[in-house]
């Protein structure tokens, strides 16, 4: 079952603002309590050279910009602009935020020293993630940083066991299964990453988050 990624419409892309918040706050929830924000700020510290600088970094299909008040905690000086397709999204998110296509990013290229991408390409098949792979690493100056789910038993029967215990949204619940089902395993992200002309990319995995970080170098 696990084997390989099985992608699936979720319902969040297409929910009313009033059925998408709560989702997002369970977002936010899992983050922060089950290592989401832990791996970002992990990913970042290879890739950044140095917490004082000031430093610009794209944040694409930022979501609720939850992962722009994480970096400007150990970043102070970094203006983290947030960009996602959906303003429902982006509602809460600290400026400079802005909408936008991911495969149609209004920049020319290194116009940001970092480009992120948090747990949005497991949403895309193989062919579509080698070409926002290539477009994200063509936006950084100095580094790409990925960060997504690791396609696993555990997580995927985590929310539904949990959800009682925590409140979590139906919506959360079932788009969270299918976002592990969509999502890679190690030697997937590396491989995709290669096929974009990223070269050496480092991908790392961290359990027990089961989460996956990509840092691209240049």
């Amino acid at each position: 079952m696990f084997d390989n990624r099985f992608i699936e419409p979720e319902a969040l892309d297409h929910l009313s603002p009033e059925e998408a918040r709560p989702n997002l706050a369970d977002l936010v929830r899992i983050n922060r309590k089950f290592g989401g924000r832990s791996v970002l700020v992990k990913t970042l510290s290879r890739a950044v050279t140095s917490q004082d600088k000031a430093i610009t970094i794209l944040d694409v299909g930022a979501g609720s910009g939850d992962s722009a008040l994480v970096i400007r905690e150990f970043y102070p000086r970094a203006m983290v602009t947030s960009l996602d397709y959906n303003w429902t999204n982006l509602e809460k998110a600290p400026r400079p935020k802005l909408i936008a296509n991911a495969f149609e990013l209004p920049f020319r290229n290194e116009t940001f020293d970092y480009v992120l991408c948090s747990s949005f390409l497991h949403h895309f098949a193989d062919a579509e993630v080698i070409r926002l792979l290539g477009g994200f690493y063509g936006m950084a100056k100095r580094a790409l940083a990925i960060c997504d789910l690791e396609r696993h038993i555990v997580p995927y029967l985590f929310l539904p066991a949990t959800k009682t215990l925590f409140g979590w949204n139906d919506i959360t619940v079932s788009d969270g299964v299918k976002s592990v089902r969509a999502s890679f395993r190690a030697n997937e992200l590396r491989r995709l990453a290669t096929a974009a002309g990223i070269r050496n990319p480092d991908v790392k995995v961290f359990r027990p988050a089961f989460r996956l970080s990509m840092v691209a170098k240049k």
